[in-house]
């Protein structure tokens, strides 16, 4: 049987095929740069400093890249990690502008906001870069806090997905005395404090008050570090049973809540799999599992599963999220059912596994296993594990096709073949 499409299904039929193109255009700034070499230290920095994913996740914005010789400038000064990443923010545009946008700017100038300014560190207007067209095929650049000079020009156009993203290339960093300022590193706040801050104290309360597992977290705050704090409620019912935990099963019931590894919660969603965390000993794996459930993420024990519930901090190289469990380690819990039981059983349920022996505190060196790549040293130049993590961004999964099919068949009467 034939079917025949009629006039009217075909603005329908040119929406689904616009949706098509809109998805399939979704943009990864760590794979455009990837084949241009001339930007490899530009993009490398944007893994590094977690810029990656965060491009990723914007639409309409124009990332302005400099060569490697620009960025041999830059480094040069030897800045923190911290200050590279308000630079190149000072390069991400929070607007769309094409070649010929450039060179088509509404009374020749052009005020553009960008990622700096979005960060809401940036003081007064050094969040904002001026683009002037300055005829004869220039268009120059400055940062609005640079006493109105325009330090740097467009040398071309490296890519454009319209009105998505523009990827141009800029002949020099852009000078601000607001973004090289030297920035304070996250790891100089004071974690505890930043949690009970944000709905987790009376986790917080307790990791102050065994020093060996609050001096295993800071230790690891320098190297990188990701923090999963239960929030009041589910940590505040669990209390009976972490009181009848050995000594040593309390250490690791709240190291097992740290991972030695900084991780943002777009690494987390394009990394799943197993994570070794602070308590991770050797044969003692202590390890979870992070798992997407829609636009969710989970972490799963055989006992548990915890969902993300907030984002608490994540400034490069901490990352702080809210779980809404109590993550229960199998090595510490191995008599606990799989399913609630119908009534609790103290003394075999209880039950707190025999103290580890020796165990020795869990430093930053120990990179958890799954991740080893990832906790590579910040100027390796391959740092594939970032790579890798940056470049599941902006993907776009089989399933988002399916449901344009699905739709369009409902929408046009058609049978579904499944």
């Amino acid at each position: 049987m034939h079917h025949h499409l009629r006039p009217a299904m075909l603005p329908v039929l040119a929406a689904a095929f616009l949706l098509l193109v809109t998805l399939s255009q979704a943009h990864n700034i760590t794979r455009i740069l990837a084949q241009h070499p001339e930007f490899s230290t530009f993009n490398h920095y944007l893994t590094l400093t977690h810029l990656a994913p965060e491009i990723n996740g914007r639409t309409t914005i124009t990332v302005c890249a400099v060569d490697n010789s620009a960025m041999d400038d830059l480094l040069s000064k030897h800045p923190s990690i911290y200050t590279v990443k308000n630079i190149l923010s000072l390069h991400v545009l929070l607007d769309y502008f094409g070649a010929k946008k450039l060179h088509q700017i509404t009374n020749g100038t052009a005020l553009a906001a960008t990622m700096y300014q979005a960060t809401g560190t940036a003081p007064g207007s050094a969040g904002f870069v001026n683009i002037t067209d300055l005829h004869g095929g220039k268009v120059g650049f400055g940062a609005e806090n640079n006493d109105g000079t325009l330090t740097s020009t467009f040398v071309k156009s490296v890519e454009e997905i319209p009105y998505n993203i523009s990827v141009i290339q800029i002949s020099k960093i852009l000078p601000s005395a607001a973004a090289e300022a030297p920035a304070p590193a996250p790891a100089q706040q004071n974690l505890t404090s930043i949690m009970s801050k944000h709905g987790c104290k009376v986790f917080a309360d307790t990791l102050s008050n065994f020093s060996d597992a609050l001096s295993t977290f800071n230790d690891n705050l320098d190297g990188g570090l990701t923090v999963f704090c239960p929030l009041d409620d589910a940590f505040k019912a669990f209390l009976p049973k972490f009181k009848n935990l050995t000594a040593s099963g309390k250490l690791a019931l709240l190291e097992f809540h740290g991972v030695p590894v900084y991780q943002s919660l777009a690494t987390l969603k394009s990394n799943n799999g197993l994570q070794n965390t602070l308590a991770t000993d050797g044969a003692n794996k202590f390890d979870f599992t992070v798992q997407n459930d829609g636009e969710d993420v989970t972490l799963k024990t055989r006992l548990t599963t915890a969902k993300i519930t907030d984002t608490i901090i994540d400034e490069q190289p901490l990352a702080v999220f809210a779980i809404s469990k109590v993550l229960l380690p199998k090595e510490l819990f191995k008599g606990e059912a799989l399913a609630p039981a119908p009534a609790p059983e103290p003394s075999a349920a209880d039950a707190p596994a025999p103290a580890k022996k020796g165990k020795k505190k869990k430093k930053a060196a120990d990179a958890p296993a799954a991740d080893a790549n990832s906790d590579a040293p910040a100027d390796s130049p391959g740092d594939a594990a970032d790579d890798t993590a940056d470049d599941s961004n902006g993907a776009v999964s089989g399933g988002s096709y399916g449901n344009v099919v699905v739709a369009l068949g409902l929408v046009l009467g058609l049978p579904l073949v499944l």
